[in-house]
């Protein structure tokens, strides 16, 4: 594929992080004395932070503002991102065959700002990026297009020459429908969807080890 531009998502496709979304929910509230129902991570798997705020509000009666929750979530993970999230394997290289083509990326994240850039500022890929953008920034989960739409007008390539690296169904198939070649990286944490995923994307990685020799 002659690529222009790359989005990359974070969690699940450059970081090896979304173990611990997989809770995170459920400690916030059994924090706060509120006994979380089991299927609270699928409800929450494809909001941002101000709609899983907002559901925390309505549906589990928080006290407090969404901005305030948000706060309690990020300080909850913030050691994580800032002192352990590893970058998953052949990221690095990866990132860097694509700038040595004079590709440019960024990166389209549901995790809030101040946590991204730490976990891609330690594990040395944040210089890959001309920007990070961010689901609380464009207002909308990426069960909708605009946090992709808006990545591609900044990075001012063509669309369909706009690569998206994701990890999760739900966001591949929102990519798709927008109109974008999506490769789609192996994670754990969406095994059980990958029949759908080899399906619906355009490339298939089962590791960022190697995959420019199946992009470039």
């Amino acid at each position: 594929m002659n690529i222009a531009g790359a989005i990359f998502d974070m969690d699940g496709t450059l970081l090896d992080s979304m173990p611990v979304w997989d809770h995170v929910g459920i400690d916030y509230l059994t924090g706060l004395g509120i006994r979380a129902r089991p299927d609270l991570p699928e409800k929450i798997l494809t909001m941002s932070m101000h709609q899983a705020a907002a559901y925390f509000r309505s549906d589990y009666g928080v006290p407090f503002s969404e901005e305030e929750i948000i706060e309690g979530i990020n300080a909850q993970i913030a050691a994580f991102y800032q002192d352990t999230a590893p970058a998953k394997d052949g990221a690095v290289d990866f990132l860097r065959a694509l700038q040595q083509r004079g590709i440019k990326m960024c990166v389209a994240t549901a995790t809030d700002r101040p946590l991204a850039e730490a976990a891609l500022r330690r594990t040395g890929l944040i210089d890959a990026f001309s920007y990070i953008l961010t689901c609380t920034e464009v207002k909308a989960g990426k069960d909708r297009s605009d946090i992709f739409l808006e990545a591609q007008k900044r990075l001012g390539t063509p669309r369909e020459r706009t690569l998206v690296f994701e990890d999760a169904l739900y966001a591949i198939q929102t990519a798709k429908q927008a109109g974008f070649p999506v490769a789609a990286v192996y994670d754990e944490s969406s095994r059980a969807d990958q029949e759908q995923i080899r399906a619906i994307a355009d490339y298939y990685l089962p590791s960022l080890s190697g995959a420019e020799e199946a992009l470039l």
